[in-house]
């Protein structure tokens, strides 16, 4: 969809009605992923793919009589089909694709959509593609980040928008939902007809538009590597930051997106005062050094907007570096935010160890988890 939204907006914004199709899942082969986009212009243009160049025929046709009839459509091609060398899909995959009618009456939060995209800000917009009741077909949700307990009362409204055609299945949708959001991954999700969880009958396509979340792991040590690695793993922008040349390379962080050579509390308030820390953010300071990461800190928990803050170190590390962080200023509420010393208790020893028991906590603080054993509780599973 990305890669076609100028050319939708420009009619969106003209009044005009678009037949828009898209991958919501593919088998096997399929040459285009989940996500995939073409558009049936009001004049009859053809713009984007599906498939690159397979079945974009039979997709136009069905298009221009989904404008026509206003009802969408959920179609399978692939080499399962009668038609499957009509429409040209000879490769071996299978694609089910979507094609809905699009204008700004029967897509009005289309707008805010689009700019939150150019913005960078995350949005998804999740759809009903399949249904036993066919007037529940083309339901919509626009689902945005959780908002701060500060938010304003058109900031919570904007958190959601639209109904699936129940509370039942907004409240399962919805919550699934933050979660591919917050990797920034699309995605067909199925419930049951009123959004049971492990039902079946009605399939949900999630557009999920987010940059990746940020980790910025503080520390060139080979601590970071793995917690480079875990994080690459759990879909975040990695940056290693250290502020001695000899150990920061990139030789030595493969999985690290960039590393940085620079006094760590300066490259962080920069990139803070550009907007590039944000409630997604996780900041791991491995350092356990008084000289990078007692200024670093500073920085980092006087941040408005970040997702955590955690710094490796001994019991005598953790002290001493309250202490210095108290005669430099900071208040018991910024210190409340720093996960000190980090990680769960998971009895971890390695470095790779290590690394899984700080992801751990990040995910448990993400989503509300406690780290307890599963197995012991009897409440629900996802928060």
């Amino acid at each position: 969809m990305r890669e076609v939204l100028p050319e939708l907006m420009r009619w969106w914004r003209a009044g005009e009605t678009v037949g828009v199709g898209t991958v919501i899942a593919t088998f096997r082969s399929a040459p285009r992923p989940p996500g995939a986009s073409m558009l049936v212009g009001p004049a009859g243009e053809a713009v984007g793919s599906v498939s690159g160049g397979c079945v974009e025929g039979a997709v136009y046709e069905l298009g221009q009589a989904v404008v026509a009839s206003g009802v969408p459509e959920l179609h399978r091609y692939g080499v399962s089909d009668d038609d499957a060398f009509a429409v040209g899909l000879t490769c071996g995959g299978i694609l089910d694709v979507y094609v809905e009618k699009v204008s700004p009456d029967t897509f009005p939060e289309l707008g805010g959509i689009a700019d939150d995209i150019e913005a960078g800000r995350p949005v998804a917009v999740a759809t009903v593609v399949e249904h036993p009741d066919p007037s529940r077909v083309g339901g919509r949700v626009v689902v945005r980040p959780t908002p701060a307990p500060d938010a304003s009362d058109e900031e919570r409204t904007r958190a959601v928008q639209g109904t699936l055609g129940s509370d039942r299945a907004d409240a399962a949708v919805v919550d699934d939902v933050r979660g591919l959001l917050a990797a920034g991954h699309h995605q067909t999700l199925t419930y049951g007809p009123d959004g049971e969880r492990r039902g079946e009958g009605m399939r949900v396509f999630v557009w999920a538009f987010a940059p990746p979340p940020r980790m910025l792991v503080f520390g060139a040590i080979d601590f970071a590597a793995a917690v480079a690695r875990i994080g690459n793993f759990l879909g975040y922008h990695v940056t290693v930051c250290d502020a001695r040349p000899v150990f920061a390379t990139n030789s030595r962080f493969p999985a690290a997106d960039e590393v940085v050579v620079q006094w760590p509390h300066k490259f962080l308030k920069a990139e803070a005062e550009a907007g590039r820390i944000d409630r997604r953010s996780v900041l791991c300071v491995l350092t356990h050094d008084p000289k990078f990461d007692v200024p670093l800190l500073e920085v980092a928990l006087r941040l408005p907007e970040v997702g955590y803050v955690g710094a490796m170190g001994s019991r005598r590390t953790h002290d001493d570096r309250l202490k210095r962080l108290q005669e430099a200023g900071l208040t018991e509420a910024e210190l409340g935010r720093l996960s000190s010393p980090i990680g769960l208790d998971l009895g971890a020893r390695t470095p790779e160890e290590t690394a899984v028991s700080i992801a751990a906590e990040i995910i448990a603080l993400q989503w509300g988890g406690r780290g307890e054993r599963l197995s012991e509780l009897d409440d629900r599973i996802h928060h």
